[in-house]
Protein backbone atom coordinates (compact mmCIF):
# COMPACT_ATOMS: atom_id res chain seq x y z
CA UNK A 1 0.00 0.00 0.00
CA UNK A 2 1.07 3.60 -0.74
CA UNK A 3 1.20 6.52 1.28
CA UNK A 4 0.99 9.92 -0.64
CA UNK A 5 2.61 13.32 0.37
CA UNK A 6 3.29 16.75 -0.51
CA UNK A 7 6.43 18.33 -0.84
CA UNK A 8 7.44 20.75 1.97
CA UNK A 9 9.22 24.51 1.60
CA UNK A 10 12.82 22.92 3.14
CA UNK A 11 14.90 20.51 0.74
CA UNK A 12 14.89 18.09 3.57
CA UNK A 13 11.97 17.05 3.99
CA UNK A 14 7.62 16.80 2.98
CA UNK A 15 4.85 16.73 4.73
CA UNK A 16 2.92 13.49 4.70
CA UNK A 17 -0.56 13.25 4.20
CA UNK A 18 -1.67 10.06 5.51
CA UNK A 19 -3.70 8.17 3.07
CA UNK A 20 -4.48 4.23 3.30
CA UNK A 21 -5.79 4.10 -0.39
CA UNK A 22 -8.53 1.17 0.66
CA UNK A 23 -10.32 3.94 2.34
CA UNK A 24 -12.28 5.44 -0.36
CA UNK A 25 -14.93 7.25 1.30
CA UNK A 26 -14.06 10.52 0.69
CA UNK A 27 -11.70 10.31 -2.35
CA UNK A 28 -13.78 12.23 -4.87
CA UNK A 29 -12.97 16.08 -5.88
CA UNK A 30 -14.93 18.33 -7.64
CA UNK A 31 -13.45 20.16 -9.99
CA UNK A 32 -13.49 24.30 -10.31
CA UNK A 33 -12.40 24.18 -13.95
CA UNK A 34 -15.00 25.05 -16.77
CA UNK A 35 -14.61 24.33 -20.58
CA UNK A 36 -15.66 27.19 -23.23
CA UNK A 37 -19.22 27.82 -23.86
CA UNK A 38 -19.82 26.40 -27.64
CA UNK A 39 -18.50 23.14 -26.56
CA UNK A 40 -20.01 22.80 -23.38
CA UNK A 41 -23.65 23.34 -25.17
CA UNK A 42 -22.53 20.47 -27.59
CA UNK A 43 -21.81 17.67 -24.92
CA UNK A 44 -24.83 18.73 -22.93
CA UNK A 45 -26.76 17.76 -26.03
CA UNK A 46 -25.33 14.56 -27.15
CA UNK A 47 -24.90 13.81 -22.76
CA UNK A 48 -28.28 13.77 -21.05
CA UNK A 49 -28.67 12.90 -17.72
CA UNK A 50 -29.05 14.86 -14.53
CA UNK A 51 -27.55 17.97 -13.64
CA UNK A 52 -25.45 20.53 -15.08
CA UNK A 53 -23.32 19.91 -17.84
CA UNK A 54 -19.82 20.39 -15.63
CA UNK A 55 -21.90 18.54 -12.83
CA UNK A 56 -22.22 15.68 -15.98
CA UNK A 57 -18.21 16.07 -16.74
CA UNK A 58 -17.39 15.82 -13.21
CA UNK A 59 -19.15 12.84 -12.54
CA UNK A 60 -17.11 11.16 -15.22
CA UNK A 61 -14.03 11.87 -13.78
CA UNK A 62 -15.04 10.62 -10.40
CA UNK A 63 -16.21 7.34 -12.16
CA UNK A 64 -12.71 7.15 -13.88
CA UNK A 65 -10.87 7.44 -10.57
CA UNK A 66 -12.57 4.89 -9.12
CA UNK A 67 -12.25 1.88 -11.97
CA UNK A 68 -8.55 3.39 -12.92
CA UNK A 69 -7.61 3.43 -9.56
CA UNK A 70 -9.33 0.12 -7.98
CA UNK A 71 -12.22 -1.76 -10.03
CA UNK A 72 -10.86 -2.22 -14.12
CA UNK A 73 -10.28 -5.79 -12.96
CA UNK A 74 -13.45 -6.83 -11.94
CA UNK A 75 -14.67 -4.88 -15.14
CA UNK A 76 -12.79 -6.84 -17.39
CA UNK A 77 -10.02 -3.68 -18.51
CA UNK A 78 -7.62 -4.50 -20.02
CA UNK A 79 -4.87 -2.67 -17.35
CA UNK A 80 -1.22 -2.65 -18.26
CA UNK A 81 1.39 -3.03 -15.51
CA UNK A 82 2.29 1.07 -16.01
CA UNK A 83 -1.85 1.41 -15.34
CA UNK A 84 -2.67 2.30 -18.95
CA UNK A 85 -5.98 1.38 -20.50
CA UNK A 86 -7.57 1.70 -23.52
CA UNK A 87 -10.48 5.00 -23.84
CA UNK A 88 -12.29 3.10 -26.57
CA UNK A 89 -12.28 0.04 -23.57
CA UNK A 90 -13.79 2.40 -21.10
CA UNK A 91 -16.58 3.97 -23.31
CA UNK A 92 -18.05 0.43 -24.08
CA UNK A 93 -18.85 0.17 -20.03
CA UNK A 94 -22.23 0.34 -19.41
CA UNK A 95 -21.24 1.72 -15.71
CA UNK A 96 -23.31 4.99 -14.72
CA UNK A 97 -22.08 7.86 -13.45
CA UNK A 98 -23.22 9.89 -10.41
CA UNK A 99 -25.33 11.78 -12.80
CA UNK A 100 -27.17 8.76 -13.73
CA UNK A 101 -25.34 8.73 -17.45
CA UNK A 102 -23.57 5.32 -18.72
CA UNK A 103 -20.31 5.83 -20.04
CA UNK A 104 -20.93 4.49 -23.12
CA UNK A 105 -23.04 7.19 -23.51
CA UNK A 106 -19.91 9.49 -23.48
CA UNK A 107 -17.35 10.54 -25.74
CA UNK A 108 -13.42 10.35 -26.24
CA UNK A 109 -14.03 14.19 -26.19
CA UNK A 110 -15.99 14.06 -22.87
CA UNK A 111 -13.03 11.71 -21.24
CA UNK A 112 -10.29 14.28 -22.34
CA UNK A 113 -12.64 17.17 -20.45
CA UNK A 114 -13.05 15.50 -17.81
CA UNK A 115 -9.01 15.08 -17.67
CA UNK A 116 -8.69 18.94 -18.23
CA UNK A 117 -11.17 19.75 -15.61
CA UNK A 118 -9.35 17.95 -12.94
CA UNK A 119 -7.71 20.24 -10.68
CA UNK A 120 -5.65 17.16 -9.42
CA UNK A 121 -4.27 16.32 -12.32
CA UNK A 122 -5.39 12.74 -11.56
CA UNK A 123 -4.83 11.54 -15.00
CA UNK A 124 -2.45 10.75 -17.90
CA UNK A 125 -3.60 10.33 -21.58
CA UNK A 126 -1.28 8.78 -23.72
CA UNK A 127 -1.75 8.17 -28.03
CA UNK A 128 0.35 5.00 -28.94
CA UNK A 129 -0.02 3.29 -32.06
CA UNK A 130 -3.19 5.52 -33.56
CA UNK A 131 -5.37 4.68 -29.63
CA UNK A 132 -5.59 6.80 -27.05
CA UNK A 133 -4.78 5.66 -23.05
CA UNK A 134 -5.65 6.53 -19.82
CA UNK A 135 -4.39 6.31 -16.36
CA UNK A 136 -4.93 7.13 -12.99
CA UNK A 137 -1.64 8.61 -11.86
CA UNK A 138 -1.83 7.08 -8.11
CA UNK A 139 -3.72 5.77 -5.70
CA UNK A 140 -3.85 2.01 -7.28
CA UNK A 141 -5.16 -0.49 -5.20
CA UNK A 142 -4.97 -3.03 -8.44
CA UNK A 143 -2.62 -5.07 -7.53
CA UNK A 144 -1.59 -5.83 -11.12
CA UNK A 145 -0.39 -2.33 -11.72
CA UNK A 146 3.61 -2.36 -10.82
CA UNK A 147 5.25 0.75 -8.89
CA UNK A 148 8.00 1.06 -10.90
CA UNK A 149 6.33 0.96 -13.88
CA UNK A 150 4.19 3.70 -12.96
CA UNK A 151 6.09 5.78 -10.49
CA UNK A 152 9.55 7.51 -10.76
CA UNK A 153 11.82 6.78 -7.71
CA UNK A 154 13.15 9.46 -5.93
CA UNK A 155 17.12 8.64 -5.28
CA UNK A 156 18.30 11.34 -3.52
CA UNK A 157 17.34 14.50 -1.52
CA UNK A 158 19.32 16.54 -4.00
CA UNK A 159 16.33 16.07 -6.52
CA UNK A 160 14.47 18.57 -4.56
CA UNK A 161 16.12 21.72 -3.84
CA UNK A 162 15.45 24.75 -1.63
CA UNK A 163 14.18 26.96 -4.74
CA UNK A 164 12.24 24.18 -5.88
CA UNK A 165 8.77 25.23 -7.36
CA UNK A 166 7.38 22.61 -6.07
CA UNK A 167 6.57 24.28 -2.45
CA UNK A 168 3.80 23.48 0.39
CA UNK A 169 1.95 26.18 -0.95
CA UNK A 170 1.47 25.19 -4.34
CA UNK A 171 0.75 21.86 -3.64
CA UNK A 172 -2.03 22.58 -0.67
CA UNK A 173 -4.64 21.46 -3.52
CA UNK A 174 -3.08 17.97 -2.87
CA UNK A 175 -4.49 17.95 1.03
CA UNK A 176 -7.30 16.27 1.61
CA UNK A 177 -10.35 17.87 2.55
CA UNK A 178 -10.90 15.28 5.95
CA UNK A 179 -7.09 15.67 6.82
CA UNK A 180 -6.48 16.97 9.91
CA UNK A 181 -2.68 16.57 10.66
CA UNK A 182 0.94 16.75 8.26
CA UNK A 183 3.47 14.77 9.40
CA UNK A 184 6.50 16.26 7.28
CA UNK A 185 8.45 13.52 6.09
CA UNK A 186 13.20 13.96 6.53
CA UNK A 187 13.63 12.80 2.99
CA UNK A 188 17.79 12.58 3.35
CA UNK A 189 17.21 10.59 6.93
CA UNK A 190 13.82 8.32 4.81
CA UNK A 191 16.32 7.98 1.59
CA UNK A 192 19.39 6.82 4.60
CA UNK A 193 17.05 4.65 6.31
CA UNK A 194 16.20 2.11 3.27
CA UNK A 195 12.48 4.03 2.82
CA UNK A 196 11.73 3.83 -1.01
CA UNK A 197 10.16 7.02 -2.02
CA UNK A 198 8.45 7.80 -5.44
CA UNK A 199 7.01 10.53 -7.48
CA UNK A 200 3.57 10.17 -9.79
CA UNK A 201 2.81 12.20 -12.98
CA UNK A 202 1.14 14.75 -10.97
CA UNK A 203 4.06 15.22 -8.52
CA UNK A 204 2.55 13.64 -5.49
CA UNK A 205 5.42 11.83 -3.33
CA UNK A 206 4.53 8.07 -2.19
CA UNK A 207 5.57 5.21 -0.34
CA UNK A 208 4.88 1.65 0.95
CA UNK A 209 7.15 2.45 4.11
CA UNK A 210 8.17 -0.88 5.62
CA UNK A 211 5.19 -2.87 5.60
CA UNK A 212 3.09 -0.13 5.01
CA UNK A 213 4.20 1.78 8.08
CA UNK A 214 6.61 4.71 8.01
CA UNK A 215 8.72 4.92 11.32
CA UNK A 216 8.18 8.02 12.81
CA UNK A 217 11.77 8.47 13.63
CA UNK A 218 12.04 9.83 9.66
CA UNK A 219 9.53 12.45 10.73
CA UNK A 220 10.63 16.33 11.06
CA UNK A 221 7.78 17.56 12.32
CA UNK A 222 3.87 17.14 12.95
CA UNK A 223 1.82 20.30 12.83
CA UNK A 224 -2.17 20.33 12.83
CA UNK A 225 -4.03 21.32 10.12
CA UNK A 226 -5.16 23.54 8.76
CA UNK A 227 -3.55 26.51 12.09
CA UNK A 228 -0.54 24.69 11.37
CA UNK A 229 0.40 24.42 14.88
CA UNK A 230 3.07 22.45 16.31
CA UNK A 231 2.43 19.05 17.69
CA UNK A 232 4.96 17.44 19.96
CA UNK A 233 5.59 13.42 19.63
CA UNK A 234 7.81 11.62 20.31
CA UNK A 235 10.48 9.90 18.17
CA UNK A 236 11.58 6.87 19.37
CA UNK A 237 7.49 5.87 20.17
Amino acid sequence: MLVDATFGVHSSYSPLNFRALTDRSSSFYTSSRSGGGGRDSTMKESIGGDGSEQDRIDALGRLLTSILRHTAPQLNLNMRSDGYVKVQDLLRLTLKTFANVPINSHTVDHIKEAVKRDNKQRFSLLEENGELLIRANQGHTVTLVETESLLKPILSAEEFPSNNTLTFESCLVCIRRDANILIFLDIRKALQGGVKLYISDNKVILTEGFDGVVPVEYFERVESWPDRKLITFDQKF
